[in-house]
């Protein structure tokens, strides 16, 4: 299968999710070749304040278990 080669990698939404501000986003978007407008980094940022997990998953970040090693519950 063909890549996309403007395909958005893990490595760079890890990066992105670093940004503190919707200028902080779009700067980087723009070292990574994209060209995104403020007002989609703002929802971009809006959309990481609205992002929950639930109490499984916690629990296995919290303990340091390894999600690739199955979903097995704690």
């Amino acid at each position: 299968m063909p890549t996309n080669e403007k395909e958005i990698t893990k490595e760079q939404i890890y990066e992105a999710m670093k940004c503190n501000t919707a200028e902080e986003l779009q700067a980087y978007a723009k070292t990574q070749g994209y060209d995104i407008t403020l007002e989609e980094a703002n929802a971009y940022m809006a959309e990481l304040e609205d992002v929950e997990l639930d109490e499984t998953v916690l629990n296995k970040v919290a303990g340091g278990y390894c999600y690739l090693q199955g979903n097995r519950d704690a």
